[in-house]
């Protein structure tokens, strides 16, 4: 059977999702488990999206919207685009895939961080096209002069996702705008704007500011965040027409499903329920912060709405230990006892807390 795949494809470890709750509770016969591994929004989406998925839901016999429309119209309007500036897909995962498929090949060469949102990693290699991971400084900030000196000839693709998942880092705009500004005019820039809601540092700036910098960048937006929409599957991307629009011929017909598409104008409409979500993370992700701190771990400075922290412990004995008290964190295989822990409701942050003090003091 070794002839049955190529090879890129055998190298290929399928993506692995947090532990659901329901899965940890039906294993060790506990109830009442927090899941605070996949970046969820915990308050949950915007009533008006629940109530517009009410109002469409008789209608999912048909085929939703292939142009996405209306979502394409009201998304350029709330960021001042064109209509033909937008691609939606099916999550900001399958615009990931896409944009491997669309730009590059197998003689072509990427470039991402070490460690990054692991799906660049999975497309790349799917999509066949060699990449260089670049390390980052000190385990968590973004090595710039890195990146542009992995940059070669073959050089189609660099992936930044700005703040970092898994760290929850950011750069700044003077580097930002330095990597935009001398990375080679053929490579597309493909900035992953993910956590974009929850980055509140004095010189953060989103890649939409900087559009002016170079013709081939990408932006990426999700609706699994912030507007609390993961289920849904509804990302997208911003970028010049000439660029952007080659996306759409390897998109799959009809790839954002009409509950989604209502979900997300409806989200839209109902930016107080978004900020009252930002406000409540910004305020819990520092008073997580800080009590991890005083616990004795290393906590990255974090611009999402998680957070990266080294507690000491093998991170296999800290999942381990945190799941058989009912709390769902994140191991992540960069150095040895690295977790990422996303923020929740003040309770859940509250059950965490308690939990990691007693591991660490064990």
């Amino acid at each position: 059977m070794d002839d049955l795949i190529p090879e890129n494809v055998s190298r290929l470890v399928p993506y692995s999702p947090g532990k659901p709750v329901e899965e940890l509770e039906r294993e060790l016969g506990i109830t009442g488990a927090v899941k605070l591994a996949s970046n969820e929004n915990p308050i949950g989406p915007s009533p008006l999206a629940v109530e517009a998925m009410k109002a469409h839901a008789a209608e999912v016999h048909r085929y939703p919207d292939a142009a996405t429309y209306e979502l394409r119209r009201e998304l350029a309007a709330h960021h001042g685009l064109s209509m033909d500036e937008l691609v939606m897909g099916n999550g900001s995962n399958e615009l990931i895939d896409l944009v491997c498929r669309t730009y590059a090949g197998p003689s072509d060469h990427a470039v991402i961080g070490a460690p990054s949102f692991v799906c660049y990693h999975l497309g790349l290699t799917a999509a066949n096209v060699p990449f260089d991971r670049v390390p980052h400084r000190e385990t968590v900030f973004w090595d710039i002069d890195g990146v542009l000196a992995a940059v070669n000839e073959r050089t189609k693709l660099v992936f930044l996702d700005n703040p970092c998942n898994p760290t929850g880092t950011h750069v700044g705009r003077a580097e930002l705008t330095r990597l935009l500004t001398e990375l080679p005019p053929k490579v597309v820039a493909v900035v992953d704007e993910a956590y974009v809601h929850f980055a509140d540092a004095d010189d953060y700036c989103s890649a939409l500011e900087l559009r002016d910098t170079r013709e081939r960048l990408l932006v990426l937006r999700t609706f699994s965040k912030a507007y609390g929409l993961a289920a849904n599957r509804v990302g997208y991307a911003i970028g010049r027409p000439e660029v952007v629009g080659h996306l759409n011929r390897t998109r799959a017909p009809f790839n954002v499903g009409t509950l989604g598409q209502v979900a997300a104008r409806a989200a839209l409409k109902d930016p107080d329920h978004v900020a009252r979500y930002v406000a409540m993370n910004r305020e819990e992700r520092a008073r997580v912060s800080a009590a991890l701190t005083d616990l004795g771990a290393r906590v990255a400075p974090s611009q999402t709405n998680f957070v990266f922290a080294d507690l000491g412990r093998p991170r296999d004995e800290v999942y381990d230990r945190l799941l058989r008290v009912g709390v769902i964190v994140r191991p992540i295989p960069v150095g040895d006892s690295w977790v990422r822990i996303t923020i929740g409701l003040p309770a859940e942050n509250d059950r965490l807390l308690a939990a990691v003090g007693e591991l660490l003091a064990s």
